[in-house]
């Protein structure tokens, strides 16, 4: 049975911001995403999040070797894309609609691993129906004092289960529900 896990980026004081230069990653923590993705039975996501990602479904001439490793990497991997307004999905991406509970549970029967989740409305979603198995928080030294916070709402008591240094500047926050 796979493994719901929503893994972002977020600010000291909990805010989510990709554009942000401050959440640009240094050659180890984009190794560390390398490595990750690669290892993913697969990602779910929501509109605006997929919709950023599908850079990833490129083939841009200037990127170097780690952006072509990553961009392989994420092209292999299934994706599901929950969306109230998407008609169709890039290469390797199914739409959920309905039933999102059901639709969930049928993706954590039916694969092995871990499933990584992105976006703060969808992860909220996926929390009040007890979906999310583990929640990990990519520290980045910045406050930004506003944005998109990465809880989007209330969430179970969590339990710290790891805590990790990767590259220069950021550490993982590794919760499980209690």
């Amino acid at each position: 049975m796979a493994k719901i896990v929503f893994a972002l980026n977020q600010s000291l004081d909990g805010f989510v911001d990709h554009d942000h230069p401050a959440f640009q990653p240094d050659p180890v923590l984009f190794r560390h995403f390398i490595d990750d993705v690669s290892g993913l039975a697969g990602c779910l996501y929501g509109r605006r999040m997929y919709e950023t990602m599908r850079y990833w479904d490129g083939d841009h001439f200037e990127w170097d070797a780690p952006e072509r490793e990553y961009a392989a990497a994420w092209q292999s991997k299934p994706k599901w894309v929950v969306s109230r307004t998407l008609k169709t999905v890039g290469p390797n991406a199914s739409l959920i609609e309905g039933d999102l509970a059901a639709a969930i549970r049928g993706l954590k029967a039916q694969h092995e691993g871990e499933i990584e989740v992105a976006g703060p409305e969808l992860a909220h979603s996926l929390t009040e129906l007890g979906l999310v198995d583990e929640y990990r928080l990519y520290l980045h030294p910045v406050v930004l004092g506003r944005g998109k916070p990465f809880f989007a709402g209330p969430r179970p008591p969590l339990r710290l289960v790891a805590s990790d240094r990767i590259g220069e500047n950021v550490i993982r926050l590794t919760y499980v529900p209690v």
